[in-house]
């Protein structure tokens, strides 16, 4: 099986130490949510946020793409890409 070609560059990776914390207790790795994140697996998000990633991919306008991945009861990740591609940040909603 080959590896799946982002559907993006996510620019400088980013982590909040919040992140951080919650992928050490649910034992996943930041790379795993990343991969998922510029395949095109946006996780748990409502109509409105899957329809602006889809957006943010098929049009010029600039636009930023959102992930949220439920690790757990009590922890979320997000992975944001900034609108112009240069940074991605995996952090806590919290941490927003």
């Amino acid at each position: 099986m080959s590896p799946i070609k982002p559907k993006f560059n996510p620019g400088r990776v980013l982590m909040t130490p919040g992140a951080v914390a919650a992928m050490r207790r649910a034992d996943i790795t930041p790379s795993a949510l990343l991969s998922r994140h510029l395949a095109g697996d946006w996780g748990t998000l409502d109509a409105h946020d899957t329809n602006a990633n889809k957006r943010a991919l098929d049009s010029r306008d600039p636009l930023r793409i959102l992930s949220s991945y439920v690790l757990s009861a009590v922890d979320t990740v997000w992975v944001i890409t900034e609108h112009d591609r240069s940074v991605t940040t995996l952090l806590l909603p919290s941490e927003y």
